[in-house]
């Protein structure tokens, strides 16, 4: 049986790290060659190393901050000149900041919370998006939060950027459709290495918050990524799926 993504191009965004690391390995194990972006280069290169050595394919390591449209501009044109074309874009790169109250958010901290998740996917998937459209073919994925449906008073501007994230799917579906289709995965609690600072009772808690029981591990996002990249969802647009661990 081939693999469901060879001869793919496939960009990850905050490619090096938690879910987007873990997408990456995916890709490239399904045979694609992957455009690596987070803001640390070193980081990026050491996972395109990685990949290039266990797959045998290519793999271009990119320093960008997705919150800068300079940088998202710089991001796509190294993507093209590396490989010509890109087939599958993954927005995966997000951030929080915490506050001790909303009234307490500084105009940098929000500004920067809506660029990291919603400016740069809105840029990228832009400029992207058009390019896939007029290719014929393409694939954006949009990896969002249940803080985009369920707000906590810890991550409202987060939220919010998510929610935006998830309306910003639609649109795009229906701006770039037939040829283009544009999905969002809605994570629940993933055990990352951000999760590493959560206090035992807190993975409690929303362990128990899940109808299965348990946060997500890493692998837990390989089949829906895999799935919405590939062909085996090509009658899928415009859709949102819920991978939280049935959330209540």
């Amino acid at each position: 049986m081939g693999k469901s993504l060879s001869d793919k191009v496939v960009v990850v965004t905050g490619g090096s790290r938690g879910l987007g690391r873990e997408m990456s390995l995916a890709f490239a194990e399904e045979g694609a060659d992957l455009v690596i972006a987070s803001r640390k280069l070193d980081s990026c290169e050491e996972l395109a190393t990685q990949l290039r050595k266990k797959h045998g394919g290519r793999a271009l390591p990119v320093a960008c901050n997705v919150g800068d449209w300079d940088q998202c501009d710089a991001l796509v044109e190294a993507a093209y000149a590396e490989f010509g074309r890109v087939d599958v874009l993954v927005n995966n790169a997000g951030m929080s900041l915490l506050y001790p109250s909303l009234e307490q958010v500084s105009e940098g901290m929000f500004d920067k919370i809506i660029a990291t998740n919603l400016k740069g996917p809105f840029r990228l998937s832009a400029l992207i998006g058009a390019r896939m459209a007029a290719a014929g073919s393409g694939s954006i994925i949009n990896i969002s939060s249940i803080e985009a449906a369920h707000p906590e008073p810890l991550a409202v501007p987060y939220a919010a950027a998510k929610a935006g994230l998830e309306a910003l799917s639609g649109g795009l579906a229906r701006t770039y459709g037939p040829a283009v289709r544009v999905n969002t995965i809605r994570c629940g609690a993933f055990d990352t290495d951000i999760a590493k600072a959560w206090p035992q009772e807190m993975r409690d808690h929303l362990a128990r918050q899940t109808t299965l029981g348990r946060i997500g591990v890493p692998a837990d996002i390989v089949g829906a990524a895999v799935f919405f990249a590939s062909d085996a969802s090509a009658f899928c647009t415009g859709a949102t799926l819920a991978l939280d661990g049935g959330f209540r």
